[in-house]
């Protein structure tokens, strides 16, 4: 795992897909990060390989301006093409050392986990240098971006959180240096404060804002919840 190839202090993730019907996203992007997002990934299966290199350049230059981080999901192809700070792996697609053929070590590699086996396998697969840099628990709610998908309930965020926390002298807090994690799927304003108290620091959210008339304001609301549940 590099530390410092996906800073500690993020906590708010974005998912997004190319707004084609709205045609606002680089405006979306800039509202996004101006409020607060720390990072976002442009995810989106109907792009073709050279559109998403357009549409990933408009993100590369967007969070450059705002001083964050963007991702690419899926295809560590595009992510080596792109520059990509950040890629993100599911249990079905390339396998962490393949992926870290096509990438530098400056890449941070995130992975979804779906059972508490493959949490543990993550939490395995981040020691050592090349190792897995960030994961993701869930989907904790069913959503329609992952169809087919069947949310694994907050039992899975606690599991992570114990596992991460296991053999720290006690304390509620992560274990210092430990792999970053994320609870993703379905999370919005009115169950943010269930998944924290399950344990999770940091979210992955995508309709929450996606979907907001203002999104600089969603962003700002959510991590304004996650201050209030923390405080």
């Amino acid at each position: 795992m590099n530390q410092d190839a996906l800073p500690t202090t993020a906590r708010l993730y974005l998912c997004t897909d190319a707004r084609t019907e709205r045609g606002d996203f680089e405006d979306f992007l800039d509202a996004a990060f101006a409020g607060g997002v720390d990072i976002i990934q442009l995810r989106d299966k109907s792009l073709e390989a050279a559109e998403e290199l357009e549409l990933l350049e408009v993100l590369r230059q967007t969070a450059h301006r705002h001083g964050r981080l963007w991702a690419v999901n899926d295809r560590a192809d595009i992510a080596s093409l792109s520059g990509a700070p950040v890629f993100h792996i599911g249990q079905k697609d390339i396998r962490l050392g393949a992926a870290r053929s096509f990438l530098g070590e400056g890449t941070a590699v995130g992975l979804s986990t779906h059972s508490p086996e493959q949490v543990d396998a993550a939490l395995a697969a981040s020691q050592g240098r090349n190792g897995l840099d960030y994961f993701c628990v869930g989907p904790v709610w069913a959503t329609p971006t992952k169809p087919g998908r069947a949310a694994v309930g907050l039992d899975l965020v606690r599991h992570a959180a114990q596992a991460v926390r296991r053999g720290a002298a006690g304390g509620d807090g992560e274990v210092e240096g430990a792999v970053p994690w994320f609870a993703i799927g379905g999370i919005d304003l009115g169950n943010v404060e269930q998944v924290v108290e399950a344990g999770a620091r940091r979210i992955v959210v995508v309709r929450a804002i996606t979907d907001a008339d203002d999104p600089a304001e969603a962003a700002r609301a959510l991590l304004a919840a996650l201050d209030a549940v923390e405080a």
